[in-house]
């Protein structure tokens, strides 16, 4: 796991119940990606599946996870799990003024945990890139990523809305009654 350096001694006691092995946790870097690389450098050899997610996606499903999990146990190189967007997106300029709209049937909003075999995302982390996720490394190498059906519950806490949101559905139980193989739109 990384963590910010002010946090470590609490994470450590997150990961306490799992074996020393698997309750490494490292201090995180400046950026994102930097923070993944620190990560990465800690990993013990012999895994098939490298997921990355954010923390900030705490009420993400089990079936989320195992989506993302058999595509790249099934040949993907790189798997994101993603959304439909449908919202209308505006491409703009640095005046505000909007210069396309995308076509939203080709697009997705993509969450986490993203998935990678473990040479993959060592190589894309190598170059010392940054990115808003690891996927864009990926795709930036030349490497397929394959997007697979996301879920609702793993939207990103980020604002206060997010945190009610999140309460109400922990409140209510939701978030721990989504029958795998559910929990969000294609």
């Amino acid at each position: 796991m990384v963590a910010p350096p002010t946090h470590l001694d609490q994470a450590r006691e997150l990961l306490s119940p799992l074996e020393a092995q698997a309750a490494v946790v490292v201090p995180g870097g400046p950026e994102r990606s930097h923070s993944v690389a620190l990560g990465l450098s800690v990993l013990p050899p012999g895994h098939d599946v490298v997921l990355i997610h954010d923390c900030a996606r705490c009420l993400a499903p089990p079936a989320h996870f195992e989506r993302v999990v058999a595509a790249v146990r099934a040949g993907a190189a790189g798997v994101v799990p993603g959304l439909l967007v449908t919202d209308t997106i505006k491409a703009v300029d640095a005046a505000g003024r909007v210069v396309a709209t995308p076509d939203r049937g080709s697009l997705r909003a993509v969450q986490t945990p993203q998935g990678f075999r473990p040479d993959v995302i060592a190589a894309a982390h190598a170059g010392g890139g940054l990115a808003t996720d690891d996927a864009a490394l990926v795709e930036a190498m030349g490497e397929t990523v394959v997007v697979v059906e996301g879920s609702d519950l793993a939207f990103k806490i980020t604002g206060p809305d997010d945190l009610r949101r999140a309460e109400a559905l922990v409140s209510a139980g939701l978030a721990a009654r989504t029958p795998a193989g559910q929990g969000g739109r294609p």
